[in-house]
Order: structure tokens, then sequence, then C-alpha cells
């Protein structure tokens, strides 16, 4: 059931409690950087329980945004695409509290219904679909961890439905998390990240594509800095069955399919996939591939490729740290594609080479 409620009063005022945004989509970030500057200034705080504006109408859509508990699923023709849980998260039973997380993509699911993502995995409690964090960083003195939550040095905190729309071209919605240091004396938000989830309509038989835009802004009045390691950025987690040194395949814009001659190298892409079952109960193969756009900082960008886990990361702090300077802003931009079958290295280079050009 498609929902229909209404969002909490906005933080920026040309944002209509409808959803619908008063400003056209170039200027996107602009508003992100207004909310930034009414968190840090006012003290505004947001209401991350209340359901997301999806609106009504528009039947005839290609994709449309279907609401559940504290989540949206995006749907092409009536199947589940992809999942943006938000609100506080749901938290599995005997998972501790400190690793409750929303704002994450989960699942992935391909054309044919295979989940292509995993959550909560045993090894790794704070991995989550699709998601985004920063593990090594400093800030006057302290050494907040966003990412490792169970370290209680940091968490990242979904805390607000922005918007919703739906339309003949395909289905977004935009939200903000918060990025909270736990190591301070008394628990401070340091970024504020906007995140836009965009699925295109996309003819049958095509793979699914998702488009997400991340916006981190430090609100402090200090430099956030970022040292060089060897993982942080956005994060992919497969499902369960790919764990395992030979359960998992990858393979790179640069043609590199060994996971560990891969790992700390640079691509335009890299596609990962494994054994699925469909939603028919079929065996066969599936995959993701998440492209990296080259308005990125330092594209192309260094990859993380674990060497036994299903687990990717963009991490531009492999190429050495870098600093985020007060009410400095940090953008990425991924495309993902979601799709049945072996990976056609061609068709996947084409796809971003037009995306690309995408402005």
């Amino acid at each position: 059931m498609v929902c229909d409620l209404a969002m909490p009063p906005p933080a920026d005022p040309r944002i209509d409690r409808s959803g619908a945004s008063r400003r056209p989509p170039r200027l996107l970030a602009a508003r992100f950087l207004a909310v930034a500057v009414l968190w840090a200034f006012q003290g505004w705080i947001a209401r991350a329980g209340d359901a997301p504006p999806v609106p009504s109408g528009g039947e005839g859509f290609p994709v449309r945004l279907e609401c559940g508990e504290d989540s949206v699923t995006f749907k092409v023709r009536s199947k589940p695409v992809a999942t943006y849980r938000g609100g506080r998260g749901m938290l599995p039973a005997g998972v501790p509290e400190e690793y409750r997380r929303g704002g994450y993509l989960h699942p992935l699911v391909s054309p044919a219904g295979a989940v292509l993502t995993g959550d909560f995995p045993k090894n790794h409690l704070h991995h989550h679909g699709i998601w985004a964090a920063w593990t090594r960083t400093g800030i006057e003195g302290r050494k907040p961890d966003f990412w490792n939550m169970g370290q209680k040095l940091g968490r990242v905190e979904m805390i607000q439905w922005l918007a919703a729309r739906e339309s003949a071209d395909g289905a977004e919605i935009e939200t903000l998390h918060r990025y909270v240091d736990l190591t301070a004396s008394t628990p401070a938000t340091i970024l504020l990240e906007g995140w836009t989830v965009r699925v295109p309509a996309t003819p049958p038989g095509k793979p699914h594509r998702i488009d997400l835009t991340l916006r981190q802004t430090n609100v402090t009045d200090h430099a956030l800095s970022l040292p060089q390691y060897h993982y942080g950025g956005l994060g992919f987690r497969g499902p369960d069955a790919w764990d395992g040194a030979t359960r998992c395949r990858f393979r790179t814009s640069e043609g590199v399919t060994d996971r560990v001659k891969g790992n700390e190298s640079r691509a335009r892409w890299c596609w990962i996939g494994g054994a699925v079952t469909t939603g028919e109960g079929a065996a066969g193969t599936a995959g993701v591939v998440l492209l990296a756009h080259p308005s990125n900082f330092r594209f192309p960008e260094p990859m993380r490729l674990h060497p036994t886990e299903p687990f990717f990361c963009w991490a531009p702090q492999q190429a050495g740290g870098f600093t985020l300077s007060p009410r400095g802003v940090h953008r990425m931009r991924y495309r993902l594609l979601v799709a049945d079958g072996e990976p056609d290295a061609g068709a996947i280079e084409r796809e971003w080479l037009e995306w690309s050009r995408e402005p």
C-alpha cells in the first residue's frame, strides 16, 4: 500500500510540507547546505520516526514508492528493486543496541527476484546492504569511528525524511543522516549527510538502475581529518550465501577478476556477484555493478575488495588522508546496476560512458 502521510515541518521553509520542492533539482546541494546551517546554528531537532512523505496518485507511473515501517521500497512494474531503511532501524534479536542503524539500502533485488545484499552479517554486524560511513577520523584531538559501531566511538543516524517523488521518468526520495561523535564529552553531530536515491524507469529485460548521491557537510567549527586508511566511504555487503573466498566473484573496469589483486586498485566500476536463487526458486547467477561518477573526489577511486567476504568499498582514503574544512561539503555520486546473469563488460562500459556525461 502506497503511503500518503504528511512529512514533519521541514527545516527549510522553501520545501513544501507535501514533500515537493519549490527549488529546481540543480539546487538540491544548496538546500542540503541550508539544512546543515540550520542544524548548526538553530539546534533544530528532526523527527526520525515520522513516516516518509510518499505521494498518492500516479498509478500509471512505471516506478512506485511503497511505504512500510520506517522504510520505502522502490518497485518497477510492481516488482521490488530496492528498499531504503530509515528511522532508527530494525535491530535483529540478540544484536546489541549499539549496532542499531537506519539510513541504508537493503535488500537490492534482481529483475528475476534474487536478493543481492546482506544485512547484519554475523561476522560484521555493522555491514548493511549499501551504506556509508568513515572509519579513521580526527577532530579536536579525538578519533571518532563512525563505521565500527560496536566500539561505541561514533554512530550514523537517519534523522529526517525530506522528500519523495514519483513521475513518468522514475521515482526518488531524499533523506538526512547525521554522524555523531561519541568520543566527545557530550555526543556531538559532526557531519550531516543528505541522501538522494533515485530509480529511473527502465525497459523490461534491462538491469535495474539505482542512482545514489551523497552530500556530507561538516557542521562544526573545526576541520575533520580523514587520515589514510584501507576502507571507509560507500560500502556494499552481499548476501550470506556469497561469504567465502570462492563464493563471491569480482570484475573491475580494468578487467581484474582476482579479488586480492583488485584490492586497493582503482577503477571506474566494479561488479560483485555469485550464485543466487531467483524469486521463482531457480538457480542462477546475479550481481551488482557499482559505477563511480568522474566528478567524485580522487576519481577513479581506490577500492577495498575483501579477500574472503562479499564486501566492497569505494575508499578514497586509500590514496592518502584529506580534510573536510568547517562548513565544507564532500559529494559522492554512484549508480548501481542490479542484474541477473554474468557481467557483460562491454555493456557496463557503455552504461558508464553514457551516465558519466550526465550533469
